[in-house]
C-alpha cells in the first residue's frame, strides 16, 4: 500500500495526462488575460492558443493561490489519512510556497495533518522532475519523511538552462532591461539563463547568435550532467516545438542522455517568458550560486 500522497502545482509544466498516470495531484494556478481569470488546464492545445494570444499583443499576469485555497485542496485529500508531500514552485519567484506552508501549518494544528511542503527552488519542469521522483519513491514503498529528505538534498542538483531570441517578453516581465533588449535585438545577442541555488533566475552569459548560444549550452550541459546515459533529458518550450525537438535531439546525442521528454512551458511560467523560449532540465552537479563561470 502506498504510504503517502504526492501533490504539486500546475507550474510544474508536465502534461496533466502524465500526472494522472503517475498519480500526482496538481493544484491549478491561474492567470489573468484580457480582464479574465483563467485556470491553467495543463493541456498542450491550450498552451498553443495562450502563446498565440501573446503574439497578438495580450499581456497575461499570474495570480497567486492563497492559504484558503490550499486548505481546501489539502482537505479533500486528507480523507485518505495519509501524509502529503507537496512539491512547490520555488519561493524565490512566487509566494505560492508560503501559502502552501501556511495552510499546512493550520491543518496540522486543527487536524494533526502531516503535510510536508518542499520549496523546490525551481521553476517549470525542474520541480516536475522532483514530483516524478517522489511518485517513484512512493510506489517503491518509501516513507514520506525519507522521500522528503531525499528531495530536499537532491533539488540543488536539478540543472536548467534557458535561452530565447525573443527578448520582448523577458523585458515585459522585468527579466531583461529595455536597453538590453534593444541591444540584444540589434546585435542578435541571446541570453543564457539558469537558476542559482536559492532559485533566482539569472543571466549567466550573453552570446551573439542563436546557433552559437545553443552550442555554448551544449558545452555547459556536457560539463555538468551526471550519469547522462542513465537519465531522461527534459526539454521545455514556449510554443516552438520544431526548435525544441531539434535542440533536444542534438543535445541528447552530444551529451549522451538515455532519452528525451518534450513538454510545453505552461501558461504560468509562460506569462513571464513569452513564446520562443527553449529550456533543458537534467540532474547534474550542484547549481552555482554566483554563476556558471563567474560572469553575469
Amino acid at each position: 500500500m502506498r504510504k503517502f500522497i504526492v501533490t504539486t502545482d500546475s507550474g510544474c509544466d508536465l502534461p496533466i495526462e502524465l500526472l494522472n498516470e503517475r498519480e500526482i495531484i496538481p493544484i491549478r494556478l491561474c492567470y489573468e488575460m484580457n480582464g479574465e481569470l483563467v485556470e491553467d488546464t495543463m493541456k498542450a492545445a491550450d498552451c498553443h492558443e495562450f502563446y498565440e494570444k501573446m503574439r497578438r499583443g495580450a499581456v497575461p499576469k499570474t495570480s497567486q493561490i492563497n492559504e484558503a485555497q490550499f486548505k481546501d485542496f489539502f482537505l479533500a485529500l486528507l480523507k485518505d489519512k495519509k501524509p502529503i508531500i507537496h512539491i512547490s514552485l520555488g519561493s524565490a519567484v512566487s509566494g505560492t510556497y508560503k501559502s502552501a506552508v501556511a495552510a499546512a501549518e493550520e491543518l496540522k494544528k486543527e487536524l494533526g495533518a502531516d503535510i510536508l511542503v518542499l520549496d523546490s527552488t525551481l521553476c517549470s519542469t525542474g520541480y516536475g522532475m522532483l514530483a516524478l521522483k517522489a511518485a517513484e519513491m512512493r510506489d517503491n514503498g518509501e516513507e514520506a519523511a525519507v522521500c522528503f529528505d531525499y528531495l530536499e538534498k537532491q533539488k540543488i542538483n536539478v540543472n536548467t538552462w534557458y535561452t530565447t531570441d525573443e527578448l520582448l517578453y523577458l523585458r515585459r516581465s522585468g527579466r531583461c532591461s529595455r536597453a538590453a533588449a534593444l541591444i540584444g535585438g540589434v546585435f542578435k545577442i541571446c541570453p543564457i539563463l539558469n537558476l542559482d541555488a536559492a532559485g533566482h533566475l539569472i543571466v549567466q552569459q550573453r552570446v551573439r547568435g542563436y546557433k552559437q548560444t545553443i552550442k555554448r549550452i551544449f558545452e555547459i550541459v556536457k560539463q555538468t550532467a551526471v550519469d547522462a546515459g542513465g537519465q531522461t533529458l527534459y526539454i521545455c518550450h514556449s510554443d516552438v516545438p520544431e526548435r525544441a525537438r531539434e535542440f533536444g535531439e542534438a543535445l541528447k546525442k552530444e551529451a549522451g542522455f538515455k532519452d528525451v521528454y518534450y513538454t510545453y512551458i505552461g501558461t504560468i511560467i509562460g506569462s513571464n517568458c513569452g513564446p520562443g523560449l527553449v529550456a533543458a532540465f537534467y540532474f547534474g552537479t550542484p547549481r552555482d550560486m554566483a554563476g556558471y563561470d563567474g560572469k553575469e
